[in-house]
């Protein structure tokens, strides 16, 4: 059965609630910060392999979820500012680079272990940074291109490790910085009986953004955003004329940028930073569901334990990384243990 566009949008939608009604009533989904999209999307991709096992297949038209994706990630391109970024200082450069450093470190650890079992070499950045430093959005980004070259599965391997990524993070990140803490006799507002607040996806926060925004700045954000895509396939095109090979989304963040960036300086418009989240917030929503319910979960089948082995190694890496060199690199004072 094909599903078109719009359907499969209203069905996005309807798995959004559905992850936020599983979520409500799951203190594990709730503790470690499981996004709604992430859990209704995943939901449904659940029942349509039951289906599928069943004699019932469903074809789900994603031609939406590029739009979603797109827009979400030029509301990104937004959040570049030279302005703030020359306020924040060395820290934040210190920062970049000891990421780069990881971004290469996960990419080799996974490529090796990928070609251990025998694996397309791709499956080895599907697993590494493109899932644990990008994040789900990137990794659902990022898996077609995987597949085009040849990794098959690559979308489904790489939105499943950055899941794990997510579940994994919040896991290990508080014991590893009380571990700091702890160990070095740092000062700070840390007392042992509290748990640091890792999260990573707060839909409170969301919900105040919305009392904040306006009618006529969120037209503006809207402009802005289209205004910016519509620039960006102009960047991405001359790219492809270097023969530079990147996500459609990438020339949409460097207009953005721009537009950031000469409103800043020019003083003559300003950004609705406000609006342009809470339409990054939505967008990134729909196109998680709809990535979510595509995912082709039997494509995992035969992957189980290289994905497995491959992601317990990336997480010891990625313990490592944080104790030895990122605690070092950024200070090792309390903000640098947390």
């Amino acid at each position: 059965m094909n599903i078109d566009m719009v359907q499969t949008a209203a069905l996005a939608v309807i798995a959004l609630y559905v992850g936020e009604l599983i979520k409500r009533r799951s203190n594990f989904l709730e503790k470690y910060c499981i996004p709604s999209p992430v859990v209704g999307g995943l939901s449904f991709a659940i029942l349509f392999l039951i289906l599928k096992q069943l004699g019932f297949e469903f074809t789900l038209d994603t031609t939406l979820q590029n739009l979603f994706m797109n827009m979400f990630f030029t509301t990104v391109g937004f959040t570049a500012s030279l302005k703030l970024l020359n306020k924040s200082g060395l820290p934040v450069l210190v920062f970049l680079g000891v990421s780069i450093l990881l971004i290469f470190l996960q990419n080799g650890l996974g490529v090796v272990l990928a070609g251990m079992f025998k694996l397309n070499p791709l499956m080895g950045l599907a697993t590494g940074s493109i899932p644990l430093v990008g994040g789900i959005g990137t990794s659902g980004a990022f898996g077609p291109l995987l597949e085009k070259a040849g990794a098959e599965g690559a979308t489904t391997v790489a939105v499943a490790s950055a899941t794990f990524g997510m579940i994994v993070g919040n896991i290990i990140g508080n014991p590893l910085a009380k571990k700091l803490i702890e160990s070095h006799g740092l000062a700070g507002t840390y007392r042992g009986d509290e748990s640091i607040n890792l999260q990573i996806f707060s839909e409170s926060a969301v919900a105040e953004e919305l009392d904040q925004v306006s009618g006529e700045r969120m037209y503006s954000a809207f402009a802005l955003v289209f205004l910016a895509m519509g620039l960006g396939t102009i960047i991405s095109s001359m790219f492809q004329k270097m023969g530079l090979t990147f996500p459609s989304y990438i020339g949409a963040m460097f207009a953005a940028a721009i537009i950031r960036n000469l409103g800043d300086f020019s003083g003559k418009f300003k950004v609705p930073e406000d609006e342009i989240k809470v339409t990054g917030d939505i967008t990134l929503s729909i196109f998680l569901a709809i990535a979510m319910m595509s995912l082709k979960l039997w494509q995992l089948k035969g992957l189980a334990l290289p994905l497995i082995v491959i992601l317990a190694f990336q997480t010891l890496l990625m313990i490592l990384v944080a104790y030895f060199i990122t605690f070092n690199a950024m200070g090792r004072d309390y903000e640098a243990a947390v």
